[in-house]
Formats: C-alpha cells, structure tokens, sequence
C-alpha cells in the first residue's frame, strides 16, 4: 500500500497526540519529549540530496533552490504566520508569531506551557523599569537568558517556531499610552541602546557585536512598531484608523533612531511594521520606509512582518486600498514580506491573476527573506537539537537559579527612589516593631508582570517577602477592593495605620488601567487612592512610605508636597522578583539607583490631545511639547530623576578636545540668520568619526551606603532659539557599582555628529556653530565649534 505524503503527516500527527496524551504518559515515564519541528530529515532519501538542505551551500543559494521547486499555492501559504507545511519537500510547518517581550511569553502561537517539560519562564521586570537602570549590560545580560530559554523551549518540543516580536522599541511619547509599560522611555538614543543590547543578547551575538558565526541566530528578535506607533485607543480613536502627521524633523530624531540602531548596530532579524498610517500612507505599505530607507539607507537583511491584521485593515477600516487585492500588492511591493493574520492566504492568488502582484518580483523575494532566516535558525539543517543550539537543555536553563538571581537584580536596579524626607527609609530591621502595609498592590505578584507575560516560575508577593524579615507584627489591609479603587475601606485602613510604628502603602495601576487597546484618559491615581493615602497618612504615627507599581507615569503632586508622606518608590512592573526586591528596598538590603526613563508630567497634561504627535513647543498656542528634549511645562519628576540612600558626586577630569574646527568645509556651511550650520551628511562618516572625542569624568560615593549609580552625560546648547533644538539631549550613560567613600573614572566618547547635531525643519541632521556644554549633574564643561 502506497501511503501519500498528506496521509502519513497525518497518521503521524496522530500517534504524535496519543503518546503525548496524560492517559499514555504518567508522571515517571521516560519516554522522551517530541523533538521541535524541523526541515531537511537526514534521514529522509526523499529530500536529502536536494541543495535546499545542503547545508555547505550558501543561505542564498539554499533558498534559491527552495522557492523553485514551489507552486504558487505553497507559496501563499507561506506568506502567514503559521506556515503551513510542505510534506512532498519534507519542510515543516513554522509558526512566525511569539513573543518575548521581558521573558518567554504565553501570547503568540508559537509557544505551548502545556507540555510535559516546560510549565513556566523566567520573567524579567516590564521593560519601562528594566530601562531605568540605565545598564546596557543588564539588558544584554537578560536578552542572553530569554534567548537561552527561547531555545530551550524550542529543544523541548514545544516550540513552533523561533522568531520572537520583540523588543518594542517606540518612542515613550505620551504619558497615557497603554503600551508605554513595554518600552525603554521616552529618549530616542536610550532606546536604540535598549534595541541593541536586547537584539544581540537574544539572537546570540557578543554584546560589542561581531559575533554570530555566518549569520546562525540562536532565536530571532523582532524591533517593533515601525514607526510613530504609540497610540492604542485613546477617546475612541483606535491604532488601526489613526493617521500619525509627523513633521520631518520629528521623524528624523526622534521616530526613527531606535529602528536605525537595532539595524545597523543590532544586525536584527525582523522588523514589524505597524498598524498606523504616517502621513496618510500605512507603514506596511510604505515603500519608502520599508525598502528605501530600511533596506537600502540601513542595509536591513532580514524579513519585516506585520502587526496582526495590519493588511486587513488597510482595506477594511483605513479604505486605503480600493479592494483586498490592492492591499496585498501594496505591502508586497512595499517590502513587507509575512503577514501575520490571513488575509495574504485568502487574496494573494487572485491578486497575481489579476496581475496586481508579480509572482517572481514580489512573492519570492518575500519568501527569500522569510526561509533564509528560518535556515540561519538551524531549522533546515536536520535534527537541530543535535546542532549549535542543540545542548541548551530546557530542565537546566529554564528557570534556572542564576536566571531567577539576574530577575532580582534587574528588579533592583530599576527601583526609582523619588521621594525620602530626613532619611525615613531604609526601616530598620532591628526597631521596626509593628508595619501596616495597605494597598490593592500589596498581596498579588501577577501584577508585577506586566503585560506580554509569560507563566513565572515562582511568585512572592510583597507582603509574603516582608513577612520573611519578621519585623514584628505585618497587618495587612487592602484598602481597596480593586485597582481601580472605585470602593476604598478608608476607616478600616485608617485603623491599622494608627496601630503600626510605620505604614507602607502599595499603590499605582494595573493591566485593567493600561495596557494593548486602551490609553489612559488621566494621569492621576484611579479611584479613591488619592483619598485612601491621604487619609492614612494623616493617621499615622510617622510619614508613610508610598510604593507605586505602574508602568506609564502618574501625577503624584499631592504626595510629593506632603510632609506626611515621608517616602516614594517607583517600582514598576518589576517581574517575578519584584516583591523580593521592594521588600529589600525598605529593609536597606537594597539600596535603590534607578533613574526615570520618562518624564513625570502633571495632570493639566491631559489637556492635549493625544493625538498629536509633535514634538516640539509651539509657545505661539501654548503647546508645551513632549519628553525632556523639548517639553516646556512643569513636570511632577524630570528625566532622569532618582534619589539613593547614599550621595554622588561628579567631577570632569579631562576633556580630549575643547574646541572642534570644520575649516575644511567652509563651501558646505549655511546661515540661519546670525549662526552658521552643516549637514551630517555634508560631512560624510569618516570626517564625522574623526571628530569624537573622549570626555572622562570621576564620579565618587560621598555617602555611607554601598550603591550602584547610573551616570548620565548630557549635552545642552548655549543658545536655544525656536529652531527645534532640544533643550538638552542625552549623550551616554554608564552604570557603575562604588563602595561607600569610593571612586571611579568613566570615559565617555561624545561623537559630535551623533550626539550634538538636530533635525532641522527639512529632516536634515546638522550641526551649529556655537557653545555646547556637557552636563552631569550641577558641573558643566564647555565645548566650542568653530566653521
């Protein structure tokens, strides 16, 4: 009898589901987890002579080869996130769709928990507070330990595919955006940092770059969302219809940064492009942002996907595109190469008979990109757990304890201290007799994941690690009966708070207030917290200690002005380790150094209008702009802002260069008015990379604590006019680790063209005559430019 090859992938798939079902394994069977999905069986005389699966050829020629052999219809298959497979080539089918935002996630398609190996992942904290360490090395470090266990779910069998949409590297713009908890703030230098650090860590290269072996990706990352994408739903206007009018200059130093980071210095895989049309046109049909600048300007080698159902909506909601067809033609031949949804299933074949699309053109240069990357994974290389990535056991590295250690020391570098009058905290273990700790917050750990989460491997709640440092007596009341706090126990709160020597509160918001599809409306506390804290503290014995858990800032004003509320801690989303690291933080086991990756903004904030994206300051309408580099109203907590238990000082040691010429370009140089300026471009890379130069700086603990201190560099201009100029744009961070009475010597290499040139109105990046001043702290040191 003749089996067909549909036939035998079925019949396998079969005894496949029975010999993984609960009734045929029992908990000390040894029968082995199913091995990952894979291409190219060795052991297949079928298909193992074909180039496709020889694995000494070139990815090129390779891929090549397999998108000949393909009829149309295999190849529209191939075009959707969950690829089918092609059992006659022995490929098999590929999931696109996973996530691993600060963990491996349970969102996507392409990880199962249900298994017999892997229940769980280590969750890292959200990245808004990840990013407030201000430590590329952390980050890497964490990318490193996602993209392990990425593989190692993959190795044990519950993995369909190895291609993660992560990092969201978007711009914090707005404090209100539901989505802002998964980003690194709101500085664009910051977050290509963020971008490359996470892309090398997860895909296996050396955090200095350089270090993937023909282009082998242990797990491939993804930078989203491409780009001016930072509105979900905001007063009924939703991401799939809205229209983000961007100026140029806006575009140019602020949008597009990151993505050009995590390309060109990343060397990502992926790029996602997002529901939102810029300037009228949809960014997954934007040729000039896809092909001409992604690909051609940064030299992208990868595949670029959409958000989910992106190609739908530009028929369906955006009416962009006159009929399905149109829209598949139109991101085809913008460069977009899967889509994750159907719609490319369902219309790519009548959009080639009606000759909208070009089979060859359009269709194979996509599934060119698309199976390179699943070669340069190890997926058409044979069995891949006996390849490169093959050793990296999911029972040893999953939930491993050096894993577990480095989410406590994420949780702990992020923790932002805002707040702490005549040095309430850190408690002491030894006289705090009596603790109330009050607040929604205060007894849950799913909260401190954040979204985009994945099953943690242990939870520990804030009360449950206060209770480990047996400081007498814990009353806990939760003060209200949800987040939202729309009905607060205030009397019953009130009469534990009397009775305790000291009273933390554990406040903020949750994924109920922001997350994916809903923004803020305002950026206070929710509810009766406000009126829960205020009377509480007004009870208490001593000042209170307030800790927000939040990823999008919030108008504290009240509490920052109020001597009755000693302490504020800022802990974010703080991952599986967060209540470990809070509970260290009160205790003095942890002395806090985060530092603000966005700006605080006040509630008169809420007056303008989402929507719109510019930047700048208009002081003609009282526009006050957005983020620290342009905005001119009052802040609550500034960029940049943490206190610690202990003191830091700065010092400039020695600058390389005071004074920078440009002679040689005196036919380049323009007038604006009474200042002269050139292009970057003008300049050219190589006079640009001869003009850094090195500034060192001594940064010393003048307190009495141990402490880690992010050291952050900024520039500002002597003259900042109405031209666009930021106020003030940060130019390099460093973390560094200083016992008490201790010093350290940080070079910091400050490259003019990078670092101290604007967009002007055209979107040209260009550099003044004139003074800038490095910033750290209270010191200045003052740079000359001279044409």
């Amino acid at each position: 009898m003749r089996i067909h090859g549909h036939t035998l992938c079925l019949f396998n798939s079969i005894i496949l589901l029975v010999l993984s079902s609960p009734l045929f394994l029992s908990a000390d069977s040894n029968i082995p987890p199913p091995p990952p999905p894979f291409s190219c069986d060795q052991s297949n005389p079928s298909t193992n002579l074909l180039p496709f699966c020889n694995i000494k050829l070139p990815i090129s020629r390779r891929v090549n080869d397999l998108v000949s052999r393909l009829t149309l219809d295999e190849k529209v298959e191939q075009l959707v996130n969950t690829a089918a497979a092609i059992p006659r080539l022995n490929i098999s089918a590929y999931e696109w769709w996973s996530e691993a935002l600060h963990g491996v996630s349970r969102h996507g398609r392409g990880i199962s928990f249900n298994g017999t190996v892997v229940t769980s992942a280590t969750m890292f904290p959200q990245i808004i507070l990840t990013a407030a360490s201000f430590d590329s090395n952390l980050w890497y470090r964490i990318a490193q330990a996602i993209g392990d266990e990425a593989r190692a779910v993959y190795n044990a069998g519950q993995a369909k595919g190895m291609t993660f949409w992560a990092p969201n590297i978007n711009i914090l713009r707005d404090p209100r955006w539901g989505r802002g908890q998964e980003t690194a703030g709101e500085d664009p230098l910051m977050a290509g940092k963020y971008a490359v650090a996470y892309v090398r860590g997860i895909q296996g290269d050396s955090l200095e770059g350089g270090l993937l072996k023909d282009g082998h990706l242990k797990a491939s990352a993804c930078c989203k969302h491409y780009t001016a994408h930072d509105l979900d739903n905001w007063n009924g206007v939703t991401r799939y219809v809205f229209d983000a009018r961007v100026r140029k200059q806006d575009l140019v130093d602020t949008f597009q940064p990151p993505f050009e980071a995590c390309v060109k210095q990343g060397q990502a895989s992926a790029i996602m492009c997002a529901y939102n049309r810029v300037n009228g046109v949809p960014s997954c049909a934007d040729y000039n942002l896809l092909t001409k600048i992604a690909r051609q300007q940064w030299g992208f080698q990868g595949y670029i996907a959409s958000d989910c159902d992106a190609v739908a909506i530009i028929y369906e909601q955006q009416g962009y595109a006159k009929e399905p067809e149109d829209a598949i033609a139109d991101v085809l031949k913008a460069g977009m190469d899967v889509n994750c949804g159907s719609y490319l299933k369902k219309h790519t074949k009548s959009a080639v008979a009606k000759n909208k699309v070009s089979e060859k053109l359009d269709i194979d240069r996509a599934l060119h990109n698309l199976f390179s990357i699943r070669m340069r994974l190890g997926l058409f290389s044979g069995d891949p757990t006996k390849l490169e990535y093959g050793n990296i056991n999911p029972t040893k590295v999953i939930c491993a304890q050096k894993n577990l250690d480095l989410a406590l020391e994420a949780a702990r570098a992020g923790i932002v201290l805002l707040k702490n009058d005549n040095g309430l905290l850190p408690f002491s273990k030894t006289k705090t007799k009596s603790l109330a700790l009050i607040g929604p917050n205060a007894n849950t750990s799913n909260i401190f994941l954040g979204n985009y989460e994945g099953p943690p491997c242990k939870n520990i709640t804030i009360l449950q690690a206060l209770e480990k440092y047996n400081a007498g007596s814990i009353k806990y009341h939760q003060g209200c009966d949800f987040v939202n706090c729309t009905s607060a126990t205030i009397d019953e709160a009130v009469d534990i708070a009397k009775q305790a020597d000291y009273v933390v509160l554990v406040m903020g918001l949750d994924q109920t207030i922001e997350r994916e599809k809903h923004d803020r409306v305002e950026l206070g506390l929710p509810g009766n917290q406000e009126d829960l804290i205020t009377s509480v503290a007004d009870a208490a014995k001593r000042p209170v200690v307030l800790v927000l858990l939040c990823g999008g800032p919030v108008d504290v004003s009240f509490a920052k002005e109020n001597s009755k509320i000693g302490t504020i801690v800022w802990a974010g989303y703080p991952g599986e380790a967060g209540g470990i690291a809070v509970a260290e933080t009160l205790f003095g086991d942890h002395n806090p150094g985060g530092r603000l990756p966005v700006t605080w903004y006040p509630k008169d904030f809420n007056k303008i209008a989402m929507t719109d994206m510019r930047m700048r300051s208009d002081p003609s309408t009282g526009y006050p702009g957005r983020t620290y580099r342009f905005y001119d109203g009052p802040t609550v907590f500034e960029f940049g802002y943490g206190l610690s238990y202990t003191k830091y000082s700065y010092d400039f040691v020695s600058v390389s260069h005071s004074t920078i010429f440009l002679n040689a370009f005196k036919n380049a140089v323009k007038d604006l008015g009474s200042v002269r300026y050139v292009s970057v471009s003008e300049l050219g890379a190589k006079y640009c990379d001869g003009m850094k130069f090195s500034a060192n700086v001594r940064v010393e603990n003048v307190g009495e604590m141990d402490g880690k201190h992010p050291v952050l560099l900024f520039y500002r201009n002597e003259n900042v006019r109405n031209t666009g100029k930021p106020k003030k744009q940060l130019v390099g961070f460093e973390s560094v680790s200083l016992s008490a009475g201790k010093s350290e010597e940080i070079e910091f290499v400050v490259k003019p063209c990078e670092h101290l040139s604007y967009a002007n109105e055209d979107g040209l990046m260009v550099i003044e005559e004139g003074t800038f001043y490095l910033v750290m702290g209270d010191n200045e040191y003052p740079i000359n430019l001279v044409f």
